[in-house]
């Protein structure tokens, strides 16, 4: 892995130098907190514009934007962009299926101090039941900056997670045809495979490692492409003997129950555990790894689930 970065800034800084060509690109923030902003702000002021905090009117003027015929790239916080905005997004982007990306920065548990006005633990659950709407979640820079040329070149109604934090890079590059795929099998094993998307799945890997050199086989797959979910992850994840998945979500409708669905609408189904915020979960403040050791999604608590399920499975 390569020294962090922001991928934050390899997202807005691709969608920069895109609007410098097309003049039909238009940045609305909410946020004035991304250095990455300043020069799109100085630089291209005809296609920047600074909503202030009134994230649901943001989205309002980007769909009459939208409209007009023009590209529209919608940047907040992320939860600010999805649960407070949630009634225009169902009613006016997704009820005309704009072709709108929304893009939320701190997605999960990424503003962990700020508790929980600011934690998004439900935005994959929500997002997921929008009509039209595709969700992604990139684990490093160069997947955002991947999704960014997506965003870019082929518009669409998206909602993109991005984390605030840098975080080290897992890919040199990622390709179309990788964002097409969906998903990354980034550790092939035999016995069980450990699922999980955005920040978890750098902790997914050091859990590889651990068990690794505890000679068990364990796998581990980055799934950046939420929806549509692959149809052919449903098959890979089939022929391990056992699946773990660990997210920042509440598990009631979240990243690993979209994993379950398709493996049971696929017959595809193996011994299966989810890992994630269970509902009544206490509020407390706190950085990202003392909320997951709180939450039951640490390293120690995915190796624990893993080596459980290997034990059931035989």
């Amino acid at each position: 892995m390569s020294s962090p970065s922001l991928m934050r800034d390899a997202f807005i800084d691709y969608i920069y130098e895109a609007a410098q060509k097309n003049r039909n690109l238009i940045f609305l923030s909410a946020d004035f907190g991304a250095k990455a902003l300043d020069r799109f702000r100085q630089d291209l002021p005809g296609q920047f514009i600074h909503a202030g905090i009134s994230e649901q009117n943001m989205v309002d003027v980007g769909a009459g934007l939208a409209i007009a015929g023009k590209q529209v790239v919608l940047y907040a916080m992320a939860p600010f962009i999805v649960p407070r905005c949630y009634e225009q997004i169902k009613a006016v982007l997704c009820a005309m299926n704009l072709p709108i990306a929304l893009v939320g920065v701190g997605a999960g548990l990424g503003y962990d101090h700020a508790t929980l006005t600011h934690f998004t633990p439900e935005d994959i659950a929500a997002t997921k039941a929008l009509n039209h709407m595709e969700v992604w979640s990139p684990a490093d820079s160069p997947t955002a900056l991947a999704i960014a040329h997506l965003v870019a070149e082929q518009p669409a109604l998206r909602y993109v997670r991005l984390e605030r934090q840098p975080m080290p890079a897992i890919y040199p590059e990622v390709t179309r045809d990788d964002l097409n795929r969906g998903y990354n099998h980034l550790c092939q094993g035999r016995d069980i495979c450990i699922v999980a998307c955005g920040y978890l799945v750098h902790k997914a890997l050091k859990v590889q490692r651990m068990l690794a050199a505890e000679g068990l086989s364990v796998g581990v797959v980055d799934v950046y492409g939420i929806k549509p979910l692959s149809a052919d992850l449903a098959g890979l994840l089939g022929g391990y003997g056992a699946v773990v998945t660990v997210e920042e979500q509440l598990l009631e409708g979240g990243f690993g129950s979209g994993i379950l669905e398709s493996m049971a609408e696929a017959g595809k189904l193996r011994p299966f555990k989810r890992l994630g915020l269970r509902n009544g979960f206490d509020v407390s403040n706190g950085d990202r790894d003392v909320l997951h050791a709180k939450y039951g999604i640490d390293t120690p608590d995915i190796a624990a689930a893993a080596r459980s399920m290997l034990q059931t499975v035989g």
